[in-house]
């Protein structure tokens, strides 16, 4: 096991429910210095484990180990941190709680606050619903976070994006051994259609026509859609997708008691100084819900990713999109 656990407890979600015996499973990568002012908070997306945000952390890079403290936590529901398939009866499988991007970002500012004394945040990021979590670490702790860059993601679902949710969770629920989450064996027809149904949606129309998947290493269109986008859900835990999808459709961050729904006041209440990055050809977390969303925030910039590799290019598969979001933090990490 090459992350840890951080033991919540008994934890009280937004919804009412309690979640008994809860943890977040975290990694972290670098030291933390003597005054505890080198933290980086960078949380999962949709589907992800701290792996699949390994690729911007290095000595070369923005998030480099010997400079910053970086600390990668987990999001509910991604089968490392408590989630239906590692959580004990009666609230395993389909009984899992919902749990809101608020809950998620609440329990990470325990995770800093007691394990690490954290009292200051220099950089929160994050990618999809990552980028999320890093919205809603501006708007519920606006005098710990320094900087703030998201990308690829907006500080709520907006209705375009909630339907395309609906759209692969049929694709999943669709499949008679789902069993209505009660499954004894993995739904694998619906895991590999829930695959078919986003390969639409996560790179662009362009990157489909100039064959940009050929860059990745497929021959043909579909080797790719098989081998790719079947297999990014395959090993997954059918119940852990859905509970992560309904985290995804609900995300709002002024959706709690510290903003009570006004969104543009959320927004406004960011202190951080803000870079928001969007995929200029992202079909779901669109650039132009992400340029309304900068225009709300005080110290904002709003900066696009111009990539024909969709929602996909804020996932480090292509080197010049890579580097814009990492030249983009060393300069938002730069500035005093």
């Amino acid at each position: 096991m090459d992350y840890d656990i951080f033991e919540l407890g008994d934890i009280g979600l937004q919804s009412g429910e309690t979640l008994p015996q809860a943890f977040l499973a975290y990694k972290t990568y670098g030291t933390l210095n003597a005054t505890k002012d080198n933290v980086i908070v960078f949380p999962t997306s949709f589907g992800d484990q701290h792996y699949q945000n390994e690729w911007l952390i290095g000595i070369n890079k923005a998030l480099n180990p010997e400079k910053y403290f970086i600390v990668i936590p987990n999001m509910l529901g991604n089968g490392l941190s408590s989630s239906p398939s590692n959580a004990a009866s009666p609230f395993d499988k389909a009984n899992f709680p919902n749990v809101t991007i608020f809950d998620n970002v609440a329990l990470q500012h325990r995770l800093l606050t007691e394990r690490f004394g954290v009292k200051k945040v220099v950089l929160a990021t994050g990618w999809s619903m990552g980028a999320i979590q890093a919205f809603q670490w501006g708007a519920s702790y606006p005098d710990m976070v320094e900087r703030l860059a998201p990308f690829a993601g907006t500080a709520k679902t907006w209705p375009h994006n909630s339907v395309m949710i609906e759209g692969i969770r049929a694709a999943l629920q669709a499949d008679a051994a789902w069993n209505k989450g009660m499954y004894t064996a993995p739904p694998e027809l619906g895991l590999r259609t829930l695959g078919r149904v986003y390969a639409s949606w996560g790179f662009s129309q362009a990157f489909y026509r100039e064959e940009c998947f050929k860059e990745l290493g497929y021959a043909s269109l579909s080797d790719f859609i098989s081998s790719f986008w079947e297999e990014s859900f395959f090993q997954s835990d059918a119940n852990d997708l859905l509970a992560m999808m309904w985290t995804w459709q609900h995300a709002d961050i002024s959706r709690n008691p510290l903003y009570d729904g006004d969104f543009a006041f959320a927004l406004n209440s960011i202190k951080a100084r803000t870079v928001v990055m969007p995929v200029r050809t992202d079909l779901y977390f669109t650039a132009e819900d992400s340029q309304y969303e900068t225009s709300l925030i005080p110290n904002a910039t709003f900066q696009p990713i111009e990539s024909i590799w969709g929602h996909l290019a804020g996932f480090g598969l292509n080197p010049t999109d890579a580097n814009f979001i990492d030249s983009t933090l060393k300069v938002l990490l730069e500035r005093t």
